[in-house]
């Protein structure tokens, strides 16, 4: 594990340093607040020497062409389609922090949701036996036969389902897989189920479809797990698709078979409902806590679309390789779209797939050893944001994520800074005073919340948390809980 970094700034907070680096500079740039505006506007960085230059700007000017010696406008309008899209949150944050770093702001960063892991050595030295033997040219579109076999091996082994290499598509990564589904089973004006606190781009990527987003807000008490009760309420002839991230990102919670058939008996009395069951974190998980996947449960393979792949449990975020089994129906659609945009996943990627599965039941003693590690960071959060007043704590039974209440802190007032009135405001404030990235729950449809990653060594969680508690100590909470 690497060596914790230290975190120490002269002068200490960020508006004073970013001050110092003024003094350094004859730019004559104009200084903008820190904001988490999805999109991304200049950092709080007046100017920076040559070396460090921030090139974060606004795209929105009219473009100009020149015909015959006059300036006509260009028509720059875009689609309602991409304009009912938020850009994600999540990724403009992550971006801001590694800004203000490149800027010599020593920002701790628990915001991007990432393995802090390098990919097990046998993964990587597969996808460089793939580079030096030459296998670099185009694959099928649905992935390596050798690849989907690996998939339909796992699938039956590990989570009980049966599917033959045709029933599987091989993708850039889960998330084109998920979206890719979307667009392939929801006609304008159908509604997807969401259970909130969600992934920040399922809402985003049911508006792609012309569907309509609906989302279920859940409760920190109950786990942040969907009512069943709640669920059927919701249901009407334009449900068409229920969306289940188990175990959860943003709060790490996990479904229990017994819940999960509860909500399989409200399904099977919706003929035209279908269940996206996203189990990319499945390896990543807490004892006692197990995972069971939607679609072995009695009835629910037909109605199922499982979404997995291999950044988070294997830490291959960048080799860009995920998943979807179910239906060939569905599958050969989505294949369709892929087929017309992205055609086939990397062909490097899928040989380090291919050794990724090869790594024994659930990956093996490379990945307990990053589960071991992700359990030891989890208690030690909890335990410290436990002793903290007016804190709300639903311990993650699985991912890498921490989901905290901090909303009694909301309606504090902080010289210099305003009032602290939601979760954007406040870490806002956390990266200001205490230079420290983290998510606000907003962002995951739960204004209350805050998202903090664990996905970083136990040394840096403890400079975080200590760091968190110091600017905490300017506020009081509101309303104690």
């Amino acid at each position: 594990m690497a060596a914790a970094t230290s975190y120490s700034i002269q002068p200490k907070s960020i508006s004073a340093k970013i001050t110092h680096l003024q003094h350094q500079s004859n730019s004559h740039s104009s200084i903008t607040s820190l904001s988490f505006s999805s999109q991304l506007e200049p950092v709080s960085i007046k100017s920076l020497s040559a070396t460090r230059q921030l090139h974060l700007q606004r795209v929105g000017a009219v473009v100009r062409a020149e015909i015959n010696s006059g300036a006509m406008e260009v028509d720059i309008s875009l689609s309602p389609r991409v304009n009912s899209v938020k850009p994600s949150k999540t990724v403009a944050i992550t971006d801001q922090a590694t800004a203000l770093v490149q800027a010599g702001v020593p920002v701790i960063r628990l915001a991007a949701g990432e393995p802090d892991f390098d990919t097990p050595a046998a993964i990587a030295e597969a996808g460089v036996n793939a580079i030096r033997e030459g296998y670099t040219r185009y694959t099928p579109n649905a992935g390596t036969l050798e690849l989907r076999t690996a998939i339909c091996h796992k699938l039956k082994e590990e989570n009980g389902i049966s599917y033959t290499p045709d029933q599987i598509l091989v993708s850039n990564g889960a998330k084109q897989s998920i979206v890719q589904a979307v667009l392939v089973v929801c006609s304008p004006g159908d509604e997807v189920i969401i259970p909130a606190p969600f992934w920040v781009s399922y809402p985003e990527m049911a508006r792609l479809a012309d569907a309509t987003p609906v989302i279920i807000p859940t409760s920190i008490s109950d786990n942040f797990l969907l009512d069943p009760k709640v669920l059927e309420s919701k249901l009407t002839e334009k449900s068409r698709l229920l969306i289940l991230c188990s175990p959860s990102n943003p709060t790490g919670s996990v479904y229990p078979r017994k819940l999960l058939e509860e909500i399989a008996e409200i399904v099977a009395r919706h003929p035209r409902l279908l269940v996206m069951s996203d189990e990319i974190y499945e390896h990543i998980i807490y004892a006692p806590a197990t995972h069971t996947s939607f679609a072995s449960l009695p009835g629910m393979w037909d109605r199922t679309l499982t979404v997995n792949g291999f950044s988070k449990a294997f830490a291959m975020t960048g080799w860009r390789l995920g998943y979807i089994a179910g239906p060939k129906h569905f599958v050969a659609a989505c294949g369709k779209i892929q087929s017309q945009t992205t055609s086939g996943a990397s062909s490097i990627s899928q040989k380090g797939g291919v050794a990724a599965l090869g790594l024994g039941y659930a990956g093996g003693e490379a990945i307990s050893v990053m589960v071991k590690a992700f359990r030891e960071r989890r208690d030690f959060l909890v335990k410290s944001f436990g002793e903290l007043d007016g804190v709300k704590i639903s311990e993650p039974q699985g991912a890498f994520y921490l989901f905290l209440d901090f909303s009694s802190y909301y309606g504090s007032k902080v010289d210099g800074f305003g009032v602290i009135d939601g979760s954007e405001s406040l870490c806002r404030y956390l990266l200001d005073e205490a230079q420290v990235a983290v998510v606000p729950g907003d962002a995951f449809g739960d204004d209350t919340c805050i998202r903090i990653s664990y996905a970083a060594s136990l040394a840096t969680l403890k400079s975080a948390v200590e760091k968190i508690k110091g600017a905490l100590l300017s506020l009081k909470p509101a309303v104690l809980v």
